[in-house]
């Protein structure tokens, strides 16, 4: 998958990408979704994830100074979507997906954004991927 597009902070003095939260997410989620034979990444499985991140980012935006408390277990979302791909609900391009935008996680500014930018490649997905 290429997460190239996907810079979750801005760069010094400047701002997002407009495209960040529309196409940028957009092709994301065409990219997991794969085609509609692909039996993994169904949108309940995925939501189980972006569930996860909504409920971090909520502790953090509540507690800013705990950030770094948490960003060990924010991280660890990389090793609940390896699971998942070894039980086979999930494939490389979500995996390959999560680990680049948590890496990007460094602080709660770029953690909103990644809850931001999950919620919109999620909202494409539901397109993509209808049922699940």
């Amino acid at each position: 998958m290429d997460t190239s597009r996907i810079q979750l902070s801005p760069p010094e003095g400047g701002h997002l990408p407009p495209d960040l939260f529309d196409d940028v997410a957009r092709r994301a989620a065409q990219q997991v979704a794969g085609d509609r034979k692909n039996q993994k990444n169904k949108p309940t499985q995925l939501r189980q994830f972006y569930d996860e991140l909504v409920m971090w980012e909520e502790k953090v935006r509540r507690d800013e100074d705990r950030f770094h408390e948490y960003l060990p277990f924010i991280r660890m979302l990389n090793a609940k979507a390896a699971y998942a791909e070894g039980r086979k609900h999930v494939d490389r391009n979500f995996v390959d997906l999560m680990h680049h935008c948590l890496g990007q996680v460094t602080s709660p500014s770029v953690l909103r954004n990644f809850k931001l930018f999950f919620e919109a490649f999620m909202g494409f997905y539901k397109v993509e991927r209808p049922s699940g």
